[in-house]
């Protein structure tokens, strides 16, 4: 028999615990179910997606405990070219939350967001568009915020047009 993957591990629900008391947001049974859903998937997920892994839980409890977990910096929020919101969890260290320069791939074909590593933007990137922002507009413009989206076909959609 297969197992339950609706049900997180003993190891996903201790990780998402610490996450949660790493920034002071209060354990509870919601904010747990879904921080996990978040660590688990291997790209952004809609509401109606992570709502379809936790049948269960209210719809308005799940946006406000989305909200809560973006609000304090466990997960980001994605704004699709579909106007359909998508969540993934940050997965790193406090420091690099702080720093959150983040960049996505999102395949043309099914919508789909991936979240892409972010030792390029957390550091060359930037820097590379401040010296660029300087000498078009001149001193005086800083880049401190960066959203990066690449778009082009996921290796699902790609293997569909061989």
């Amino acid at each position: 028999m297969a197992p339950d993957l609706s049900i997180p591990s003993k190891a996903l629900l201790k990780e998402a615990d610490r996450q949660l008391r790493a920034f002071s947001v209060r354990v509870t049974a919601s904010r747990l179910d879904v921080l996990c859903v978040l660590l688990r998937a291997r790209r952004a997920l809609t509401h109606q997606e992570i709502h379809d892994d936790i049948p269960d839980l209210d719809r308005v409890t799940l946006y406000r405990t989305l909200d809560c977990l973006t609000e304090h910096g466990i997960a980001h929020k994605i704004s699709g070219d579909d106007r359909v919101f998508r969540y993934a969890s940050q997965q790193h260290t406090l420091q690099a939350v702080s720093n959150h320069q983040h960049s996505h791939f999102k395949c043309t074909r099914c919508a789909q967001i991936f979240c892409l590593d972010e030792s390029l933007s957390a550091t060359q990137l930037p820097e590379t568009l401040n010296t660029s922002l300087q000498a078009i507009m001149g001193a005086g413009y800083v880049c401190h915020e960066l959203e990066l989206t690449i778009k082009g076909w996921c290796k699902h959609c790609a293997s569909l047009s061989e």
